[in-house]
């Protein structure tokens, strides 16, 4: 694994540590190619981490900030060196606990959220966290969530004031977009 593109561009990843399923090079580099100028500047929140590579892409591509949320002491301790190996340490901070827990406790809004879940994490437990990042205004209006999950899954019910965006397909993984919106301006 490596960077893709930005300031960071070329530098490779640490290993992945076990029991962690990052996205593919191929399918980061699609993903923030149609993300665009979305990222310049957004504070970002990478939850499932695993290796950090979609929050380091993000830093790499001009966010501003990224806090990456990870249960896993060995993905921590890849995070870690992930960012020390890229030298974006400075503008990052890392945490570790289980997500569902972790959201009621970060400083939103951010302009962007990725989550990437085990593809077994339990469907009502991804609704609910999903409903817990609008309910606890983690990301801010006309930011986005970026949501991987296995081509065999169903799309989630997602909250009232998210729309679908867009949807990619890189493999097994189905990358679903979504924009959060200002119902009060949009009628």
């Amino acid at each position: 694994m490596r960077v893709i593109a930005g300031s960071a561009k070329g530098i490779r990843l640490a290993p992945v540590p076990d029991g962690t399923r990052p996205l593919a090079d191929r399918a980061r580099e699609g993903l923030f190619s149609s993300l665009g100028p979305a990222v310049e500047g957004a504070r970002v929140l990478d939850l499932f981490a695993g290796t950090g590579a979609v929050g380091i892409e993000a830093l790499s591509r001009g966010a501003s900030h990224a806090l990456f949320v990870e249960a896993s002491p060995a993905a921590i301790r890849t995070i870690r060196d992930n960012l020390g190996r890229t030298g974006l340490g400075g503008r990052a901070e890392v945490r570790r606990g289980e997500v569902s827990r972790a959201i009621h406790r970060v400083p939103g809004p951010f302009g962007i959220v990725f989550m990437d879940p085990p593809y077994a994490h339990p469907f009502g437990a991804l609704e609910r966290l999903l409903a817990g990042l609008e309910a606890e205004g983690l990301v801010e209006r006309g930011g986005l969530v970026v949501l991987t999950r296995s081509g065999g899954d169903h799309i989630p019910v997602i909250p009232i004031d998210w729309q679908p965006d867009r949807r990619l397909s890189y493999g097994d993984a189905y990358v679903s977009v979504f924009q959060v919106i200002d119902r009060e301006t949009t009628g």
